[in-house]
């Protein structure tokens, strides 16, 4: 391969690196279709009249001619800068929205935009600008993605007076932008066998300063005066005419459930059976296996913090330190934000024992199932006595374009992954399904209420 000309390789270094600090790109401004047309027509018509001696003929040509000229004249003489001012991290929206600035030059009196973001259709407008001040405009564009996405890419040319000349087209390469999970709202939620903390939003078995009410028993020595029940003393503790026992009435103390969301970040597939394997990559339009799990994290979550418990999240596909169980409106943030970021990173070593828990707390494994790994650590912890959800984040499959052969191997895919959802089943886990979209109480909600109400409990 031969050297470049200098003169070339000038040019090459410019393309590739842009201006220079302080130096302002070179742009060259060209006429569009109209205005070359009325150039020559107005030369056109001019000559033809003056070559025929038709001085009538020959002044028709002037309007058209000048008109060209002036447009050329008025052409701007600096060039249309654009910068997008995307914001780092947004929240998973019907619209996703960025400003851009537009710093016209002297003479550009419009701007045609094109901003597009992978996996949507481009939008094009045109916007009107004042020669020598800013614009800014308000890019929008929508994600079915979640997670760190390229996203706000915008192509921009100024046109001149009368949009006769248009200048070079200028393109602001996608920022990558971390689109945060959306959340849903849920109802009730499963709560573990065994509630911990001496305050919390639910009634717990031991007795303690509550509202729900255990029992009515004889006062002994520790009971607070208050909860003197005077109506029962006096119907059962009055022996000839003599009050002779007291009676008080005791409440089930309140607590606080610990919740520990098991993400598994070492697949994310979509419905597309042929982008599983990895020889093709997964269409930015089509919603993955991570993306679901994602959502329904934040979800439960929002949801669990919400009511004022503590809920931890736990990696099956990254050996970094885990979200230890917490509170509050900043670890939610917390969580939420090392949920977007969660993506598989390699083949991962297998686990040889699964990640610990807090005593007592109840596990939400969020995963495709697709090999056994975390179907054994789900198992694991339901025999280590911990109330144990498999939710089902895997997308609906579309199987219209399958060829015979990844037909076949889908199935064989399929049975096994079925298998291992009823050895899940069948092993004391309860295992629910998580739609990518739908109302309520589509998307695994009603199967969470059911297993809301079917509280597990250990005897007294």
């Amino acid at each position: 391969m031969g050297e470049r000309h200098p003169a070339e390789q000038r040019r090459h270094r410019a393309a590739v690196l842009g201006p220079r600090p302080g130096q302002h790109p070179v742009t060259r401004w060209a006429p569009l279709t109209h205005l070359t047309a009325a150039l020559v027509l107005g030369a056109g018509v001019l000559v033809a009249g003056a070559l025929a001696g038709r001085p009538d003929v020959a002044a028709l040509g002037v309007a058209p001619l000048l008109t060209a000229v002036w447009g050329w004249a008025r052409r701007p003489r600096g060039a249309l800068e654009v910068e997008v001012r995307a914001p780092r991290q947004l929240t998973a929206s019907t619209e996703l929205h960025a400003p851009a600035l537009l710093h016209v030059p002297e003479g550009a009196v419009a701007a045609r935009l094109r901003a597009s973001s992978p996996g949507t259709e481009p939008e094009e407008r045109l916007v009107r600008l004042l020669p020598g001040q800013v614009r800014e405009v308000t890019l929008a564009t929508t994600s079915v993605r979640t997670g760190e996405n390229q996203l706000f890419r915008l192509d921009a040319v100024g046109l001149g007076s009368g949009h006769l000349t248009t200048g070079d087209v200028r393109t602001v390469a996608p920022a990558t932008v971390l689109v945060l999970p959306g959340q849903r709202p849920l109802g009730e939620l499963p709560l573990p066998p065994r509630l911990q903390g001496l305050v919390g939003p639910h009634a717990a078995r031991r007795i303690g300063d509550g509202e729900e009410l255990h029992d009515v028993n004889l006062f002994t020595p520790g009971d607070r005066l208050r909860r003197i029940d005077w109506r029962t003393s006096a119907r059962r503790g009055v022996e000839g005419g003599r009050l002779q026992d007291l009676y008080v009435r005791r409440t089930q103390s309140t607590a606080e459930a610990t919740v520990v969301l098991v993400i598994d970040s070492r697949d994310d597939v979509g419905p597309d059976v042929s982008t599983w394997a990895g020889g093709r990559e997964v269409l930015t339009s089509d919603v993955t296996s991570l993306d679901i799990a994602r959502e329904a994290a934040a979800s439960l979550a929002r949801a669990y913090l919400g009511q004022g418990d503590r809920v931890g999240l736990e990696d099956l596909g990254l050996r970094r330190r885990p979200v230890r169980p917490g509170g509050g409106r900043r670890h939610l943030e917390r969580v939420v934000r090392r949920l977007a970021l969660a993506a598989p990173e390699g083949t991962p070593r297998p686990r040889v024992r699964a990640p610990q828990v807090p005593s007592g707390a109840l596990v939400v494994v969020l995963s495709t199932f697709l090999d056994d790994e975390a179907a054994t650590m789900a198992l694991t912890w339901r025999h280590a006595g911990h109330r144990v959800v498999a939710v089902d984040v895997l997308p609906p499959v579309r199987g219209a374009d399958m060829s015979v052969r990844t037909l076949m191997a889908y199935r064989m895919v399929a049975i096994q992954r079925e298998d291992r959802l009823t050895t899940l089943r069948r092993g004391g886990v309860d295992v629910v399904r998580w739609a990518e979209d739908g109302p309520p109480p589509a998307g695994g909600r009603a199967e969470l209420a059911t297993l809301a109400r079917r509280r597990h409990r250990v005897p007294r």
